[in-house]
């Protein structure tokens, strides 16, 4: 698999715009942004992963190019895979972001 550097910096960018600190890793042949040691949003392929935690799953699945996560065979609920997003501005990809920092904010850090 591959990934979008260019992708990987403007989410980078969209969660440090957040106040959020992110580490990268090499994860399922992409890159994992990492906030207080917990996947939050990633990119592989011609796709970004964003956890969204259970609460705000269903919501999250009405957005635009969103779907379910399936990277194994198994669906990850609480997580979203979005196709297409190096279409994205930049207010789009805060947006998910947001969503992504909601939810690892209700996390203990690692």
């Amino acid at each position: 698999m591959t990934f979008d550097p260019d992708l990987a910096d403007r989410m980078e960018a969209a969660l440090v715009a957040r106040g959020a600190m992110p580490a990268r890793r090499r994860m399922f042949g992409g890159i994992a942004l990492m906030v207080n040691g917990h996947m939050s949003y990633g990119t592989s392929n011609e796709e970004m992963h964003v956890r969204v935690g259970p609460e705000r799953y269903a919501e999250a699945l009405t957005r635009p190019g969103a779907r379910i996560m399936d990277m194994t065979g198994k669906v990850m609920t609480g997580w979203v895979t979005i196709d297409g997003p190096s279409d994205l501005d930049e207010d789009e990809l805060g947006g998910w972001a947001g969503l992504a920092l909601d939810f690892n904010r209700t996390l203990a850090p690692k």
